[in-house]
Formats: structure tokens, C-alpha cells, sequence
């Protein structure tokens, strides 16, 4: 089951049994977790859930991690005995994952769980999969488990203490203005520099008091888990249904006013703001340049709208597409989500040199924050987001992120400003 080679931990199951059946409507899906170590893709209360462990990998650093782990799951996937009464993206055989933003980084990891309960569109499903005889572990119209004995009750978090991370905020913004000076004189056109913050609590950190409340306030974001790394993104890197994919790209920020007129005010100056729209625009053209070699028919909203999040508005273009028949038509989601990252939103352009100075600046390894998190079933449809507003969970202690677009025009303290507005829903989550 267990191997460690050529600094890839795993654990490989010779066969897996897999059983997927209709249930009754389970309600709050992540109220349904039975414990901590938590796996989620939730947004409008819907999505999936999932526990247990009944196979992993843990990839090391390099470019062809998604390669390796797409293997891994083909393999595994594969050689499944498959049980699948409901047939929809998101039943059977199901992934979930997370990978390093920089190659250079080590942790990127796939789970397949042991269950997974999903809802969409009227519809749920119970998926049980596991490595010995899977047949009958999930029985028609149990909508999750039920048994008081193997549900772990659930701690608040208290007593939380904070800490600066890698930089204290006068050291990120001389970074910011460090970043502004290269871009002045070079040939780089935009860079994403982030910030990290530190929390330490009285106990445990509980994935699921932190999920639900971030699903309750943020319920037009994606609020995700997986190997302890936990948020709620508002950007959709792409979703593969059959053929037909989407992405939607967010670059470019501004706060939430306290009134409708405000918030008119606040919008109205960012879709006119320069500096915002040169952002926008290098993001938009990654995503383009990524889909368009792959889709048959690509749709790329012409100019951007408001994206209206419970603590800030964002620039939002919406990219649509249809596979090309042949060898595109075979591109998994998380394939795609590989052929995506990194986008401009989350490193900047030209891509090499702003990664190269995010190692210079940052002080820090992101791990897998800004890199993609999500989904993928076995026949390569799933939602593949950009791991945003997100901590990664240590037992008491969490490492919440967040991260700016710099560009020429930009001023140190509305950055700063911006990454402090950033950190708030992780913040909210861990506090109540």
C-alpha cells in the first residue's frame, strides 16, 4: 500500500472498489464531515465532501509534478472496479488535490478518500471507495455517516494568537517598491508578491468550524480542503464538463463599500482604473494563450465586470470554450489546470521573470498557496480553482497568505492595504 521513492510518498492500493449510489438530500455538505482531516469543493452549497483516506501521493518539486500525479491517478483509476448508479462529473472514481505554486517546491498532493458525498443540481450521491471489497460500504439513500461513535465532535478555535510571517508589513512594502523599481527599468511587466501571516490557537484547528464559516460568508466563492490546506477562492482556473470548459479570471482589486453608492463609486473607479485594467489584461491573455492551441471554439468576454465578494469587488472576465476533437478531447481537468499554471493573476508576465523575482522578494515558500486546488474524476471532468484566501493547518498553528498584482502604477501602502483586506476571511474563519 505505502512506498517512498525518488522522494514520492504514496499510497497505492492494488485495486480499488468503488460504489457510487443516489441518496436522500444530506443538507450542509460540510456539516456532513465526520472529522477533521477534511476534504471539500463547496460553493452554493454544492459541491463535494470528503473523508478518509484510501489512497495518497505527495509529489516533489519539479514542472512535471501534474504529469506525475495525472499518471498516479490513471493508474489507480484504471484498475478500479467501478459500481456507478449515478454517471454524473463528480461520481465514481474522485480526486482531490493540490499543487506547489513554484516547480521548485516540494508538497503537492492528490487524495483519493474513502467516501465522498456530492450534490449538484437537484441531485446526490454517496461514493465509497476503498482498497479491500468496496461492494455495499455505501447502501441506497444513506446520505453520509450517521454513526455517533465515528463522528469526531467538533472544537471551536479560541485563544488565537497572531505573528508576523516571513515580513513584516514596512518590509513587504519596501519588497513592493522594490518590485516597482524592476518594473520600471526591465522588461517585466506585472508581479505577484505575497505575504503571510501566522496564527497559533489554545487547541487543534478544526478544517470544518473554519470550512463552514467560510461557506456561510462567502457563498459565491469556492470553499476547499485538502491535506490541510483551507479556504474559500473566488477564482475558477478552469472547469472541464465533457468537452465543454470555463475559467474565470480575476486580476485587479478594490474594497467593498458600506453602501450601494459606495460600492457604484468603488466599481465605477476601478473598471476605470489603468492600472487595474493593465492587470486585468495580462491575466486574461495567459488564460487565452493556454486554451486556445486545445479548443475548437474559445469565447473570451469582451471587456470585464464587477465581481462583488462579500469583503472586495475584483475585475472578472468569463472564458468559455469546446475542446477540439482528437488529442485535446482526451485533456483532463487537471491536465488543463497543469497547461494554466501559472497564470499572470497569481505570478505575472513574462512568467520566468516574475518568478525569479518573487524568489528574490517573497522570502518565503509559498508551499501550495496560488497554486491550483481542487478536482478530478476518472473520466477527466472536474473544477480546478486557484488556492486564494487560504491557510495551511498545523495542528494549532495556521499559515494564512495573501498576495497582490504589482504593476508600474502601484503605490506600497494601497498594496499592503489590499493584502490586509485579503487575509480577512481567513481571519474571520479562525475567530469567528
Amino acid at each position: 500500500m505505502g512506498s517512498q521513492r525518488d522522494g514520492v510518498d504514496q499510497r497505492t492500493p492494488d485495486r480499488l472498489f468503488v460504489r457510487t449510489v443516489p441518496v436522500s438530500d444530506p443538507g450542509d455538505l460540510i456539516g456532513r464531515l465526520p472529522e477533521p482531516d477534511a476534504l471539500a469543493w463547496v460553493r452554493r452549497g454544492e459541491g463535494l465532501a470528503g473523508w478518509g483516506t484510501a489512497a495518497r501521493i505527495t509529489l516533489p518539486a519539479g514542472h512535471d509534478r501534474f504529469t506525475a500525479g495525472e499518471k498516479w491517478l490513471r493508474e489507480v483509476f484504471d484498475g478500479a472496479i467501478v459500481a456507478d448508479d449515478v454517471g454524473v462529473p463528480g461520481s465514481g472514481p474522485v480526486a482531490f488535490g493540490s499543487f506547489t505554486f513554484d516547480p521548485a517546491s516540494d508538497g503537492s498532493v492528490l487524495v483519493i478518500p474513502r467516501a465522498v458525498l456530492g450534490r449538484r443540481d437537484g441531485r446526490a450521491w454517496l461514493t465509497t471507495m476503498d482498497a479491500d471489497s468496496g461492494q455495499g460500504t455505501a447502501s441506497r439513500g444513506d446520505p453520509g455517516p450517521t454513526d455517533p461513535a465515528g463522528i469526531v465532535p467538533r472544537a471551536t478555535p479560541d485563544g488565537v494568537t497572531w505573528a508576523d510571517g516571513a515580513l513584516t508589513a514596512p518590509q513587504w512594502e519596501q519588497a513592493v517598491a522594490s518590485a516597482v523599481a524592476a518594473i520600471s527599468v526591465g522588461a517585466l511587466r506585472k508581479v505577484v508578491l505575497a505575504r503571510d501571516l501566522n496564527a497559533t490557537a489554545a487547541g487543534q484547528i478544526d478544517a470544518r468550524v473554519l470550512l463552514s464559516r467560510l461557506a456561510a460568508s462567502y457563498p459565491d466563492c469556492y470553499t476547499f480542503a485538502c491535506a490541510g490546506l483551507v479556504g474559500s477562492t473566488p477564482e475558477l482556473l478552469i472547469r472541464r464538463e465533457g468537452s465543454a470548459v470555463h475559467s474565470l479570471v480575476l486580476a485587479g482589486t478594490a474594497a467593498r463599500g458600506g453602501t450601494d453608492s459606495a460600492d457604484e463609486v468603488l466599481g465605477a473607479t476601478l473598471l476605470g482604473s489603468a492600472k487595474d485594467r493593465d492587470e486585468h489584461f495580462y491575466a486574461v491573455a495567459d488564460v487565452r494563450t493556454a486554451l486556445q492551441p486545445l479548443c475548437a471554439n474559445l469565447r473570451v468576454q469582451p471587456r470585464p465586470a464587477l465581481l462583488r465578494l462579500a469583503n472586495v469587488q475584483h475585475l472578472a472576465t468569463a472564458v468559455d470554450g469546446e475542446l477540439a476533437a482528437g488529442d485535446s478531447a482526451a485533456w483532463s481537468a487537471l491536465a488543463l489546470a497543469a497547461a494554466l499554471h501559472p497564470t499572470a493573476a497569481v505570478c505575472g508576465t513574462p512568467a520566468e521573470s516574475a518568478m525569479e523575482l518573487i524568489r528574490e522578494l517573497e522570502g518565503m515558500d509559498r508551499g501550495r498557496y496560488s497554486g491550483p486546488v481542487g478536482w478530478v474524476d476518472a473520466r477527466g471532468n472536474g473544477e480546478w480553482g486557484i488556492a486564494l484566501r487560504c491557510g495551511q493547518l498545523d495542528g494549532r498553528h495556521a499559515r494564512l497568505f495573501a498576495g497582490c498584482g504589482i504593476v508600474a502604477g502601484s503605490d506600497p501602502a494601497a498594496e499592503l492595504a489590499e493584502a490586509q483586506a485579503k487575509f480577512r476571511p481567513m481571519r474571520h474563519a479562525l475567530e469567528g
